[in-house]
């Protein structure tokens, strides 16, 4: 398999992440594309994803998935248990529904703020700004903060007892909030404990490889 990413991304990040949870992690071939310098505008990656964002899955036989969230669920059930993205149609619904308020609220909120209401990547990529709508999805990212202290009152992972693709996406949001310096507020002192323990989890060595 290839991963076509950027390696410094939230995005990028998660499916690193996964990887490694599923001990993936050797089995794959990374190709660098420097998005920072428009790589990923170029005639042969638009070729791979005409969207032009990574990461991008290509598989043995040529298949290329998109989007996070596709690229897990297939790493999940490609070797070993479902565990990232569940087992029962109950756990599977719930972690879908907590992972998508996550990334809607937080991951994505925080990269609107990015590009939006920040010089971002620079003004040959940021083609169109509106600094309002950037600010107000920051209020956005931090509501969500409060929500998932909420939901770590009595849990050690996002959605039970094992972390998955909800955490994941969470892990990755807050990464990229401290590229902005979003701090996580001192009232959610739940979610800074939750980031120490997925933290020190063995998969995530791969951000820092």
């Amino acid at each position: 398999m290839k991963v076509y990413d950027f390696k410094a991304f939230p995005n990028p990040a998660r499916v690193r992440i996964a990887l490694a949870e599923k001990g993936l992690y050797s089995d794959v071939e990374f190709i660098n594309v420097d998005v920072p310098a428009g790589e990923h505008k170029n005639p042969a990656y638009l070729a791979i994803n005409p969207a032009a964002v990574v990461p991008a899955l290509e598989l043995d036989d040529g298949t290329i998935l998109t989007e996070c969230t596709a690229i897990t669920e297939y790493l999940d059930h490609l070797e070993g248990e479902p565990t990232l993205t569940g087992l029962s149609a109950k756990e599977r619904g719930t972690i879908h529904m907590l992972q998508r308020k996550i990334e809607t609220g937080l991951l994505d909120a925080v990269a609107t703020y990015f590009h939006h209401a920040t010089p971002g990547l620079g003004p040959d990529i940021e083609e169109y700004q509106n600094k309002e709508w950037g600010e107000k999805k920051r209020e956005d990212a931090i509501k969500t903060l409060h929500w998932i202290e909420g939901l770590l009152q009595n849990r050690d992972y996002i959605a039970g007892d094992r972390l998955t693709v909800a955490d994941i996406t969470a892990f990755a949001g807050l990464a990229f909030a401290d590229f902005i310096e979003l701090a996580i507020p001192d009232s959610c002192p739940k979610v800074k404990t939750w980031r120490e323990r997925v933290a020190s989890r063995p998969s995530m060595a791969v951000l820092a490889a």
